[in-house]
């Protein structure tokens, strides 16, 4: 049987580029056998010279601009027409804006399946024109998409029976953590293990990272904070964040890969998601992989995690909350402690064969 044809759009691109999507689509795409995939990825984001294959994944290049609300439209639309030209069985679209252009691609004659990885509408940095255009790419992914793949169980519960009908829950996913012995990045840093809480993501206003910020200012129990993570476009929010660390308790790292990252997961004192709005927060996964402690704010989709202690949860956007869950953490647990999470169902392999299986059955001669 020939391999099965799939063009990628919606996403920056990977690999080593940050973002959930990015991270969802290195991971997913390089345990799907018997496909040939087409990424398109955006420039800007891409280091100069970088490979056009990475483990068997073709990549296209095309520029991009940086301009929010502009950008992913953009980038999109071209890569949909070049999709279009190079007659894949599927075209792959990521997340509700990029779905915008699903109609297009449907009329000429290629199957779609889009990821409805979060309701990006409801993100702060978005003003009434960009909501309604996210909105708008929500309306054509629900309703000219073959097959909708949700990561939210709420979002998809919420669904009409016919939306239902052309979807499947496949939540993200996690590999097996990868621990560091070594504590060299901590010791370029000034830190020591245990002795830091951890916040990992972009930052952006959705993260929620102010409030994580403010909560370990006056809190004695604390010692330091590490948020590892780079600004894509808000940098008056990141120097924000930094004016918010009036007892200078909190060290940005910028985006980080590899060794750096491991090191930091395998050493923290506990891991916080501190976020206001998530599809499925990949780094909680992560986290977890990792056996921390975590504490992580009440939203629907942290919710959806059923294993996570009630005693780990704060209120959403309340500094107080996760100051008082922090201090909780403390006397609750020793320093060093780990917890092993039953993570079963969320590997990567058993997401990829799902959606494998998806794809096979959509492109199956009727």
């Amino acid at each position: 049987m020939d391999d099965i044809k799939c063009a990628v759009i919606g996403l920056r691109g990977f690999p080593g580029v940050q973002g959930g999507v990015e991270k969802h689509c290195e991971a997913l795409y390089p345990l799907m056998k018997g496909f040939r995939f087409t990424v398109f990825r955006r420039k800007p984001y891409i280091p100069q010279g970088a490979a056009k294959d990475w483990m068997g994944i073709r990549f296209i290049d095309f520029p991009s601009t940086r301009l929010k609300g502009f950008e992913a439209l953009f980038h999109t639309f071209i890569s949909a027409i070049r999709a279009i030209a190079l007659r894949p069985d599927i075209v792959h679209i990521h997340n509700i804006g990029p779905a915008i252009f699903a109609p297009l691609i449907r009329m000429a004659g290629i199957k779609v399946v889009t990821t409805y990885h979060s309701a990006n509408y409801e993100h702060s940095k978005w003003g009434p024109i960009g909501r309604s255009i996210l909105r708008f790419g929500e309306r054509m992914a629900l309703g000219f998409s073959n097959h909708i793949i949700f990561v939210n169980r709420a979002k998809y519960e919420a669904q009409s029976a016919n939306v239902k009908a052309r979807s499947s829950l496949i939540p993200n996913g996690v590999n097996t953590a990868i621990t560091s012995a070594s504590t060299s990045y901590l010791e370029s840093l000034g830190l020591k293990p245990g002795e830091y809480y951890l916040g990992v993501g972009r930052l952006t206003p959705e993260k929620g990272f102010e409030h994580l910020v403010e909560a370990v200012q006056d809190n004695p129990d604390v010692g330091k904070l590490v948020i590892a993570g780079g600004s894509d476009h808000d940098h008056e929010y990141a120097e924000r964040l930094k004016a918010l660390d009036r007892k200078g308790k909190v060290i940005f790292t910028g985006n980080l890969q590899g060794e750096p990252l491991r090191q930091l997961y395998t050493h923290a004192r506990a891991f916080v998601l501190s976020s206001v709005t998530e599809g499925f927060p990949l780094v909680l996964l992560e986290a977890m992989s990792y056996h921390l402690p975590v504490l992580v704010s009440r939203i629907e989709a942290t919710e959806q995690i059923d294993f996570i202690p009630q005693e780990s949860f704060f209120t959403v956007a309340s500094p107080q909350s996760l100051s008082a869950a922090m201090t909780a953490l403390e006397k609750r647990m020793a320093p060093g402690c780990r917890i092993d999470y039953p993570l079963d169902g969320y590997e990567w392999q058993s997401v990829a064969d799902r959606t494998a299986k998806l794809f096979r059955t959509l492109t199956r001669p009727e």
